[in-house]
């Protein structure tokens, strides 16, 4: 179904510019085979559109080089008719003529460099983002506590290759945090996506340990299973091998840290997401026990914030991922902000607070722009 969907939108994208441009510019140019030459590579795209969605999950590994090279050829097009549309009406508000067309193709050369830039370096171009959060009921101790997260690894998604991991995981040491934690998505679906990074991830320290929620995709929903047993075992490998790791699972439960006399609550719940997503949460049960103190829940999806955290309990501080930010963010813009009301960064309700980072990795095409791959270190403060 996002398969589909996706086709759709780059079939709306692919046809309308093509459309614009040849009435335009092409049906004037002299030479008719380079007029034919200028519809392969949409003629290309739609047949590789049509192998993509008969094949299903056959191709799936290789849908996101199809999808980047489509953006390669269907944005920079969008953008070049936008340009001309501005300037030919320009043209005709101040009756000059405006060379609309060779001028359009700087934008469209700009746009076409930077979605090369997003699919080759952009998503490897880690970001650390300091955020401060205020709170009446912080423990004294724990002023200045900094705690570091990292979500939406997505293992699978990276080849075989540790290397940008390395760097990552570097970069989160570097940090010298005091708790660190991972909310969820460490694989697309298989556990074993995560074996040739066990040894890159059992190298994230701090100083109260490291502690891990379950994501969507962990819960192997994405990929076919010849029985649900087996789908179960894939999840039951997935979590042993994160604590084999040294990542302390968390699974509709807490742990209290203690700093001398004072103490806080790490809360940790499964998948709680609007469907199509699991719905896996109990976080009456994993509150029990920390009544009156401080609490930091980790939960993958952003939208549990409002479905139940604030209505129905006293959680200051909620940690999640799940949206990517869409993985393109532009002057700020991105569409994942019409899907999801908290999508990037920190958002406060009183003196209460959500904190969504954007992720680590990438899913279904490999780039990211603007949405930079995001290590955040949240430093808490006494608000008195």
């Amino acid at each position: 179904m996002i398969l589909l969907r996706v086709s759709l939108l780059f079939l709306i994208l692919l046809l309308l510019p093509d459309w614009y441009i040849y009435k335009v510019y092409v049906r004037y140019w002299r030479c008719g085979w380079l007029k034919r030459l200028y519809m392969l590579p949409a003629v290309v795209l739609l047949l590789g559109l049509i192998v993509f969605v008969a094949a299903n999950e056959m191709l799936r590994d290789w849908f996101g080089i199809y999808l980047i090279v489509t953006l390669c050829v269907v944005v920079p097009k969008a953008v070049f008719v936008l340009s001309s549309l501005l300037l030919r009406a320009a043209g005709w508000a101040v009756k000059r003529v405006i060379p609309h067309g060779a001028v359009s193709v700087l934008p469209a050369l700009a746009v076409f460099g930077y979605i090369c830039f997003g699919a080759i370096e952009g998503k490897e171009h880690f970001r650390v983002k300091e955020v401060t959060f205020f709170s009446p009921d912080l423990p004294a101790s724990f002023d200045g506590y900094r705690v570091l997260q990292i979500s939406d690894i997505h293992s699978g998604s990276w080849n075989g290759n540790p290397a940008p991991l390395q760097k990552a995981i570097s970069l989160c040491l570097a940090q010298h945090p005091d708790l660190a934690v991972f909310t969820g998505d460490l694989v697309n679906s298989r556990a074993d996506e995560m074996k040739y990074l066990m040894a890159v991830f059992s190298r994230l320290k701090a100083k109260d340990g490291v502690f891990s929620v379950l994501g969507n995709h962990d819960y192997a929903t994405y990929t076919h299973w010849d029985s649900e047993a087996d789908r179960l075992a894939n999840i039951d490998t997935l979590i042993a091998r994160e604590n084999r790791m040294g990542w302390q699972m968390l699974m509709n439960e807490h742990r209290v840290i203690r700093r001398g006399n004072d103490s806080i609550a790490l809360v940790g719940v499964e998948n709680s997401g609007n469907p199509p997503f699991p719905d896996k949460g109990d976080l009456p049960k994993a509150l029990r026990g920390t009544e009156g103190m401080f609490k930091i829940l980790l939960s993958h999806d952003p939208t549990h914030w409002r479905r139940e955290v604030l209505p129905e309990t006293d959680i200051q501080l909620m940690l999640a991922g799940h949206t990517h930010d869409m993985q393109v963010s532009l002057f700020g813009f991105s569409v994942s902000q019409f899907i999801y009301p908290e999508h990037r960064g920190m958002y406060l309700q009183g003196k209460r607070g959500l904190y969504v980072n954007v992720g680590l990795g990438f899913v279904l095409f490999p780039m990211r722009l603007g949405a930079w791959p995001e290590i955040t270190v949240i430093t808490l403060r006494k608000e008195n």
